[in-house]
């Protein structure tokens, strides 16, 4: 039983690890000395420094716009609004 939850233990520390490595890694706002100290770091403390590491980044980023409208109004080029009016 305790073989099984070390196993289990190292699983998840590799799995957190690398996901959080390729995570920092494909990162373009880091630049390479942070992008090797975060994953040295990711790795030195086990899931914890991961996981602080990746929500740290991941609130960096920049939310994406879901909807944008093209143009600055509703009516067409002839004058006319979308319901016909002018």
């Amino acid at each position: 039983m305790d073989s099984l939850f070390i196993y289990s233990a190292l699983v998840t520390y590799l799995v957190v690890s690398i996901a959080v490595s390729v995570f920092l890694a494909k990162r373009e706002d880091l630049d390479s000395v942070q992008k090797i100290a975060q994953i040295i770091i990711a790795w030195l403390i086990p899931i914890i420094g991961a996981v602080a590491l990746w929500q740290f980044n991941k609130s960096q980023d920049q939310p994406a716009k879901k909807y944008s409208e093209f143009g600055g109004d509703n009516r067409d080029s002839s004058g006319a609004g979308s319901d016909g009016s002018h």
